[in-house]
């Protein structure tokens, strides 16, 4: 079948619709070394865009997934854009709380996890929007049983592969494509509304700053439910039908035999990744020569980490950005060495600025904070408009970024306004942390920061104050936090104090309390 798509009207979904008419025997994806094709792909993806509209799913309506990475999460999120519903992906590392707060913060109707989620999915369902028949497993690469209160998705995929879904009313520019959740200074989780057109654009700077042509092979070692895995990897290599390597979850030396096998040319990874590459594998072993472009971001990123890289011939650009904005600024590889520790320039389809606080953009080399304008922004906060217009004003976003630019128009990040704990590539937010400590009866306050780590670049510490009389150790604090938050949030060490450090506001001064911190750890 060879359907004629207008290019005005082509959703993201589609793309695979045209590559599968275009190179249908070329590889789309290789998941754990099996091989899709385009066809195949598109095929599957009809498929389960048939099965949505047979449960009832229709242009808007919130479909969430909790799905390890896998080629059904790919089809999932190619299916959902075709028919113009919208995709709420659930972080797997999120407790039964936090899961149950976003499927109904977003009112998700439909739910597609896999066998290894059903005991979490049980415990919550009876307080979900979800509607009765819209449990849907996909069992994928699991051995478990799809549980009786749930669709086999497998099963129910009835289908023709070859005939594409017909959504009532087209797919629109500005329609709803993703709501990606971050927590953020509330510690509420906020649903960021991801648009067709936001994706489109953030596709097209990914493709000039990482110079794709439908022959490049892209390896995804990022989880898919972050904006860096979908947006950053995924949507770019679909857009321009290049192939995607990926497992479900990629060990260090893993990382390094993929790239020697399938002659990998495109690498985006984090920066923990990369040091635990270095601390657990001998490059030297390994052919990668192959790649002609490596990239990292999400977190801080040590120069001496990437001149490790570059002793052994590796040049590595940093990029910047956050879910709100997808990517702000890159830097493109011929100026990688000579201006280590820059975040880059802006990229193409975007305006970035540094103002001060009244909203002047600041002088060179003067610290403010980063705003954004243009087709990448997010639309806004799902069911938020106040914290929307808070973000945005006149048309920019606020990312909360502290930054200087040089005289060449390089950013360079100088602190992070929002307090954000970036640890392992993940987001943690310690109002939302704090918000957790303060639910124990025996705690008057808390402060949580982040310090630096070499293993995980930074970890959180809690400054508690207990309540007069009351007693408590060091075990049963990080025990009560981690029985209601996901792991990955917990601090990796506390400390109780007798106060914190106050503005005249009475807002936490968190940077003290790291400062001293430091102090004492350098004596």
């Amino acid at each position: 079948m060879n359907p004629r798509i207008s290019s005005l009207q082509l959703s993201i979904g589609q793309w695979v619709t045209k590559w599968a008419s275009f190179q249908p025997r070329k590889p789309a994806i290789i998941f754990e070394d099996s091989v899709f094709t385009y066809h195949q792909l598109n095929s599957q993806v009809n498929r389960i865009s048939h099965l949505f509209l047979e449960r009832g799913v229709q242009k808007g309506d919130r479909v969430a997934v909790l799905l390890y990475n896998s080629n059904v999460y790919i089809e999932i999120y190619c299916a959902l854009a075709k028919i113009g519903a919208v995709l709420v992906p659930l972080n797997f590392r999120l407790s039964k709380t936090e899961l149950e707060f976003i499927l109904k913060d977003s009112g998700s109707e439909t739910l597609i996890f896999g066998p290894e989620f059903a005991e979490t999915v049980d415990s919550i369902k009876s307080t979900l929007t979800v509607k009765k028949a819209n449990y849907i497993c996909y069992k994928g690469l699991s051995d478990g049983p799809v549980p009786l209160w749930a669709i086999d998705c497998e099963g129910a995929m009835k289908g023709e592969p070859d005939s594409e879904p017909a959504a009532e009313t087209p797919v629109e520019w500005e329609d709803p494509h993703i709501i990606m959740y971050t927590s953020g200074t509330t510690g509420v989780p906020k649903g960021a509304v991801l648009s067709h057109r936001k994706t489109f654009f953030n596709v097209l700077n990914a493709d000039i700053y990482f110079g794709l042509t439908p022959e490049d092979i892209f390896l995804m070692t990022r989880p898919l439910f972050h904006s860096g895995g979908l947006l950053v990897g995924i949507s770019p290599m679909l857009y321009k039908g290049g192939t995607l390597v990926f497992r479900r979850r990629f060990k260090p030396a893993e990382v390094l035999e993929a790239i020697e096998k399938y002659k990998v040319s495109v690498m985006e990874l984090p920066a923990t990744l990369l040091r635990f590459i270095l601390e657990q594998c001998d490059l030297e072993k390994y052919d990668l020569s192959s790649v002609k472009s490596w990239a990292t971001g999400g977190e801080r990123v040590p120069p001496s980490l990437l001149k490790e890289y570059e002793k052994r011939g590796i040049i590595i650009s940093q990029l910047f950005g956050q879910t709100e904005t997808s990517t702000v600024t890159w830097v493109p590889k011929r100026d990688a060495s000579r201006k280590l520790g820059t975040v880059g320039i802006p990229v193409f389809h975007a305006e970035v600025k540094i103002v001060d606080e009244k909203g002047q953009e600041v002088r060179q080399g003067e610290v403010g904070e980063v705003v954004v304008s243009g087709p990448t922004l997010m639309s806004g906060y799902w069911g938020r408009p106040e914290a929307t217009q808070e973000t945005i004003k006149n048309g920019w976003l606020h990312t909360g970024d502290l930054a200087r630019v040089d005289e060449e128009g390089f950013f360079y990040i100088a602190d992070r306004k929002k307090d954000v704990i970036i640890s392992g590539g993940e987001n943690i937010y310690p109002a939302e942390v704090e918000k957790t400590f303060l639910e124990n009866p025996k705690i008057a306050d808390v402060a949580v920061v982040g310090i630096p780590d070499e293993k995980w670049g930074e970890v959180g510490m809690a400054f508690i104050v207990l309540l007069e009389k009351e007693t408590m150790t060091e075990a049963e604090a990080l025990t009560f936090c981690g029985e209601r938050i996901a792991k990955y949030k917990v601090p990796k060490s506390v400390r109780f104090v007798k106060d914190l450090p106050m503005t005249a506001a009475q807002k936490i001064m968190r940077y003290k309390l790291r400062e001293e911190y430091l102090k004492q750890r350098k004596t």
